[in-house]
């Protein structure tokens, strides 16, 4: 799925997982506010919102009510593991591709 197909949230937890799996937001960075990030990404303050609840979820960042939200120790081991197992999808769907590849080519060297 190209970046253009994202959610405006998916957006943001994408570039935040991106910025940390570059290693440009390190553990315990502490990221911008609603505010500015709202600015940033040039979205409304509740699609920010959303990008860092799913961030939370995912163990990338945690908050602290009224001190900002922060890169965990482990999101790079999170963002990590999100990738390894994204990669590990494509190779089975790849897998599976070649697999009916394989009986498309079969069924159509029969009927020759």
């Amino acid at each position: 799925m190209a970046i253009e197909d994202l959610q405006p949230y998916q957006r943001i937890v994408q570039d935040v997982k991106d910025q940390v799996r570059l290693g440009r937001l390190k553990p315990e960075d502490k990221l911008g506010s609603t505010r500015e990030l709202a600015e940033h990404y040039r979205v409304a303050p509740g699609t920010v919102q959303r990008a860092l609840a799913e961030l939370r979820k995912e163990g990338v960042i945690y908050s602290h009510q009224g001190r900002g939200s922060f890169v965990r120790e482990s999101a790079a081991t999170a963002v990590a593991d999100q990738t390894s197992l994204a990669i590990k999808r494509l190779e089975e769907q790849v897998a599976d591709l070649r697999e009916r590849l394989k009986r498309l080519e079969a069924s159509a060297s029969k009927r020759d």
